[in-house]
């Protein structure tokens, strides 16, 4: 509901059924795999000429699943999880219809702090990419 009442407002609705899709399996993924508190943060990218915008998904596990344990620049295969796997497959679909994306751990093991934050940017052109 956040992205369709933000991205409308700041004139991004290009953006709007790609951001919602990656958007839905980083929020889903923190929601299966994890226990606690999980937040969502939107951040517009770019100008007026190649608008973005890039969302990240705050949880309280610092557990940084792969692929998103790698730095972006190192993406490997676009889709390893076997055929028959139950899951993997939605942070797969992230990295390959987001145009950036990654994941670090966050307040070093501090007591009360810390967790990971998963991420991704899409731009103009995003559609296309997910529709691919």
């Amino acid at each position: 509901m956040t992205l369709r009442a933000v991205l409308p407002a700041y004139g991004l609705c290009e953006l709007l059924d790609p951001a919602e899709l990656l958007t839905s399996e980083l929020v889903t993924n923190a929601y299966r795999h994890t226990k606690g508190p999980a937040a969502l943060r939107l951040r517009a990218l770019g100008t007026e000429g190649a608008p973005g915008v890039r969302v990240g998904v705050w949880d309280a596990s610092p557990h940084i699943p792969a692929p998103f344990d790698r730095p972006p620049g190192q993406r490997g295969p676009s889709w390893p999880v076997p055929g028959g796997a139950d899951g993997g497959r939605g942070l797969m679909l992230v990295r390959h219809c987001a145009q950036a994306w990654g994941g670090f751990p966050l307040g070093g093991g501090l007591p009360g702090r810390g967790g990971k934050l998963l991420w991704f940017e899409v731009g103009p052109g995003a559609d296309r990419r997910t529709m691919a």
